[in-house]
């Protein structure tokens, strides 16, 4: 890297951008670079520290972020590349390996996220002084450290049935898990000690009115002649409300109505109400697709690499289409131990229980075929969905989702804890 020859370190010509210095023009320029870093085996360079943090430097510029003076930010940085150089050796010895299909996929995924095209993101971060092959190494490091954290965090994570159960009683469990009604309210009053006859002709006229919504009468014009609701002149239109907002007896008097269906009239202390439920969003789903899925995993090594692990998957796809059985060349190949003595049977599904590329294969992979081998954190697969069904999964999907925010917020918890422990595990030593 060239640099000016006045400056004590690689990266100074970044500090001097970053404080508003200017770097002499006539300073001849030589070939310097030094250790920044020592993390147990590996290094970092002083000239990766520099370009590291000229590309934050130039982020932060591009979102008219204040930018921290640069003794505050060079370490950042630089603690920044020590623990992910400690990450990428654990990922290293793990045998974790992000393909070329893959990065090439992240780079996709971003560029649309950011309302880009994939050469529009490239050259916006050309501009930025980053190549293309900086942009995929970047991406490549990211999607390593995350699997990384995610093999070794997740393990550390436990949630009980017991903190499920504790989420979904509590405030924040019960308005999350809440679904939005749209209602119609019409309410026939009867005053505090009312008698026996009073309570008797109101009773009968909800009644009535009960029958003839029955028989097809509108709700709304029949709310706006009898309802002494706030709403009554609106037809009784309550609006979308949280089921957490309503009384409990409407609650009760709503759960098993369809859409468009009328309650039985109700008594409150208020007097006699029907309900009219005219949709109803959000909260569990009740019936969710199924799919009876069974899958064949081959996983990349030290002596097999991503191509010939994709060509081992292709060959064996191509002999179940030629009648070989499935299950007889999962017992045989697949190297997911769980399932391969089943035939590669992983049973029913459930949404959310596959990681996404698992999942949006088995989404849209028509009944019985094969699919071509696709690639996920986990190695290659090919997978054959033999059934489909529709379940009532209401309180499983309950609570399996809760078990998902419960389990989000520990591992955020749980990382930088762990983050914490392999950088005081690692040997470290600061060169600067």
């Amino acid at each position: 890297m060239k640099l000016r020859s006045n400056l004590f370190l690689p990266f100074a010509a970044t500090l001097a951008v970053l404080w508003g210095a200017s770097v002499p023009s006539n300073a001849e320029e030589v070939l310097i670079d030094s250790i920044a870093a020592i993390v147990d085996e590996d290094v970092v360079m002083a000239s990766e520290l520099d370009e590291r943090v000229r590309e934050i430097y130039m982020r932060l510029k591009d979102s008219n972020t204040q930018i921290p003076p640069g003794d505050v930010l060079v370490p950042q940085v630089l603690e920044r590349l020590i623990l992910e150089r400690i990450q990428l050796s654990r990922g290293q010895r793990a045998g974790v390996r992000i393909s070329d299909d893959e990065v090439n996929q992240s780079i996709s995924q971003l560029a649309q996220s950011r309302g880009m095209t994939v050469d529009q993101m490239v050259e916006h971060a050309h501009q930025s002084g980053i190549s293309l092959n900086r942009l995929r190494e970047q991406v490549r490091t990211e999607m390593i450290v995350k699997r990384v954290q995610e093999g070794l965090v997740n393990r550390r994570i436990n949630v009980s049935e017991q903190e499920i159960d504790n989420f979904l009683k509590s405030e924040e469990g019960q308005q999350w898990s809440s679904p939005d009604l749209n209602l119609g309210h019409i309410i026939l009053p009867l005053s505090a000690g009312a008698p026996r006859d009073e309570v008797t002709m109101v009773e009968n006229k909800a009644r009535e009115l009960f029958e003839q919504l029955q028989a097809g009468a509108d709700f709304r014009s029949l709310a706006i002649a009898n309802s002494a609701g706030q709403n009554a002149l609106q037809g009784g239109d309550l609006g979308w409300r949280k089921t957490t907002q309503l009384p409990s007896i409407f609650i009760t008097a709503t759960d098993k109505l369809l859409p468009g269906e009328v309650s039985v009239p109700i008594r409150s202390d208020a007097g006699y109400h029907i309900l009219k439920l005219y949709d109803r969003r959000g909260g569990s789903e009740r019936i969710v697709l199924q799919h009876n899925v069974r899958h064949i995993l081959i996983k990349p090594n030290e002596i097999r690499t991503e191509e010939e692990t994709k060509a081992m998957l292709e060959g064996i796809r191509a002999d179940i289409m030629n009648g070989a059985d499935f299950a007889e060349l999962a017992r045989e190949n697949s190297e997911d131990i769980g399932t391969a003595l089943a035939g590669g049977s992983l049973g029913w599904s459930v949404p959310g229980q596959f990681v996404p590329d698992f999942e949006n294969t088995m989404n849209n992979i028509p009944l019985n075929e094969v699919s071509e081998p696709f690639r996920s954190q986990f190695g290659w697969h090919i997978l054959q969905v033999t059934e489909r069904r529709r379940q009532d999964f209401s309180e499983n999907m309950r609570r399996g989702q809760a078990k998902n925010i419960l389990h989000k917020r520990k591992f955020e918890e749980e990382l930088q804890i762990w983050l914490q422990e392999i950088r005081d595990e690692a040997f470290v030593e600061i060169k600067l």
